[in-house]
């Protein structure tokens, strides 16, 4: 699994999403399917190494008061197509305003995310993005790039859904997601993040629970495919009436995305 991780010097969690067998028996290419964090502090080298992946999408998936503040950089002469959403609101992201407001705990932690995994999959901008990102796995060209701000939480929610279609076992769909918490040295960083939070918040936030925070938990996809399947009977009936992607559609990617 960690051969799926690629290093850069300032672009947190790229990994590769392909490559994996299907139940029809292909195996999703390899160089096709990418995932990370935003890129807003990428160095020279990094988009250099951005540009030699022949990305043809990049995904992203942020609201726009999160796209003003870390603004995206693109390889030079990069000529594809950048897909974002300006639905829903233009406020505080609710991430920041948990951690600005709430009891920095691991429990607190675990009960926000798993909130807002419940209703991740039906925002107005998921909705939107997501199935224009199925359009463009199936009609685009080149590689795909989906990302948020830190490539786990959205962008692992997509991510699963993508693998769901293409026939990804379950066990390899959930050990995909976790795997932000190999890609990304959350006990390192933890101790950063708690001193920012700490300046911003006037209190201080455990190691522990910062941590937490940082990682994904298995809980947390679980509750949003559960949600799913509760609202529309099964994620392939949310694919088709929530998204748009119908057989033909399904047919197109698969295809296209075969090794």
């Amino acid at each position: 699994m960690t051969d799926r991780i690629h290093r850069f010097d300032a672009l947190d969690n790229f990994r590769d999403y392909g490559d994996y067998d299907t139940a029809a028996g292909r195996r999703i290419a390899t160089g096709r399917l990418f995932r990370s964090a935003h890129q807003a502090r990428v160095s020279d080298a990094d988009l250099e190494r951005l540009g030699a992946l022949n990305i043809g999408t990049i995904v992203d998936l942020r609201r726009p008061g999160e796209r003003r503040d870390q603004p995206s950089k693109r390889p030079s002469g990069w000529a594809g197509q950048a897909l974002h959403s300006d639905l829903g609101p233009d406020g505080e992201a609710p991430h920041i305003r948990f951690l600005r407001t709430a009891d920095l705990t691991v429990d607190a932690g675990r009960s926000f995310m798993t909130g807002i995994y419940r209703t991740l999959p039906f925002e107005p901008a998921h909705l939107d993005l997501f199935a224009r990102y199925f359009r463009a796995l199936g009609e685009g060209e080149g590689a795909v790039l989906i990302h948020c701000t830190a490539g786990k939480d959205r962008t692992g929610t997509l991510a699963a859904l993508t693998h769901h279609l293409l026939g990804v076992h379950r066990d390899d769909l959930i050990a995909d997601y976790l795997l932000t918490n190999t890609a990304v040295d959350l006990e390192g960083m933890a101790p950063r993040v708690a001193r920012q939070l700490e300046k911003v918040t006037g209190r201080p936030a455990s190691h522990d629970a910062v941590v937490a925070f940082l990682g994904v938990e298995p809980v947390y996809l679980e509750t949003a495919i559960a949600e799913i399947e509760a609202r529309h009977g099964s994620i392939d009936a949310y694919l088709e009436q929530a998204l748009g992607v119908d057989a033909a559609l399904r047919d197109r990617i698969g295809e296209r995305l075969s090794a």
